[in-house]
């Protein structure tokens, strides 16, 4: 089992997106702390991090970031100021940062040590971080606790995110527990891998199904293979199918022109949808990071199977 050097305070940003949260995670070193993913800047969460931080009886010493989506990062500067430590992040992560990390870079607080991963895909500057002691995956947004993670053009890419989830699988088996950057620990993380990479492979193949019966727009492949999800979670899968669409036409496997014509109001709500509508204002900009929704799609492009 996980031991109690390793302590989770849900940051209370719940959402669609975000599910019951974003987890921020605290290493016990022996009286030195290492803290991931110090989430959005709520100061009730960066409070919570500082009493938890207290009765394991320790001062956070090194932040360390996954990513700078607006659900993981902000509230490191405000963490940082209260506790005195230095943030870490990818060498090349906009977020603000002290300590640069590239792959198999370690950082240290006490008895405590992280192995940074470089993990990109869902954003290119994205790193897991491994505890050997507790043989402890911390995989922010590569890895969730449960459902699976949204990769969205410009700043994410299929391919990449792929390799990434092989990765962790060919040189973290051994690992005893995932911890995703939201949802609950996975207790069989060679288990998780599979499962993630066997659904992207499925999902391809559901793609190229449909494109062999014939030529498809984004808008037609979201009816047709997101039938029984909910329409509102419609344009986070166009994005995704997206991914997909463009890591298959680099490789040849599928091609595409402009359509040709105007966007139907339907299509263009699946493909550029109002997100304040659907998930408030407090969760517009999150959802905007994470789907790459400020890159918009005017253009209806179609899609046939090469």
């Amino acid at each position: 089992m996980v031991s109690s050097r390793i302590r989770t305070v849900r940051a209370p940003n719940a959402s669609a997106m975000t599910l019951t949260g974003t987890n921020t995670y605290l290493i016990d070193g022996g009286g030195s702390l290492l803290c991931i993913d110090p989430g959005p800047a709520i100061p009730r969460h960066v409070d919570a991090i500082l009493q938890a931080a207290s009765s394991l009886g320790g001062r956070i010493e090194i932040i360390a970031l996954t990513h700078a989506h607006p659900d993981h990062a902000p509230a490191a500067a405000h963490l940082a100021q209260r506790s005195g430590a230095q943030i870490a992040a990818h060498a090349e992560s906009e977020s603000p940062h002290r300590i640069d990390l590239r792959d198999g870079d370690v950082l240290r607080a006490g008895q405590a040590q992280l192995l940074a991963i470089e993990t990109p895909g869902h954003t290119f500057d994205h790193l897991a971080f491994y505890e050997p002691q507790e043989r402890a995956l911390f995989t922010g947004d590569a890895v969730l606790g449960e459902g699976y993670v949204v990769i969205a053009p410009p700043n994410g890419a299929m391919r990449p995110y792929q390799r990434s989830l092989q990765r962790l699988l060919d040189e973290f088996s051994q690992a005893r527990a995932i911890f995703g950057g939201h949802g609950e620990r996975v207790d069989d993380p060679k288990a998780k891998l599979l499962d993630y990479l066997e659904h992207r492979r499925i999902r391809q193949e559901q793609i190229l199904d449909a494109l062999r019966k014939g030529p498809k727009t984004i808008p037609d492949l979201v009816r047709e293979i997101y039938a029984g999800t909910g329409r509102i979670l419609w344009p986070a899968a166009a994005r995704q199918l997206l991914a997909y669409l463009i890591a298959l036409e680099e490789e040849g496997t599928v091609r595409s022109e402009p359509a040709g014509r105007a966007m139907t109001p339907e299509e263009y709500q699946i493909l550029n949808p109002s997100w304040e509508t659907i998930v408030g204002p407090e969760h517009a900009r999150t959802v905007e990071a994470e789907l790459g929704a400020l890159l918009r799609l005017d253009t209806l492009r179609v899609y046939r199977s090469n």
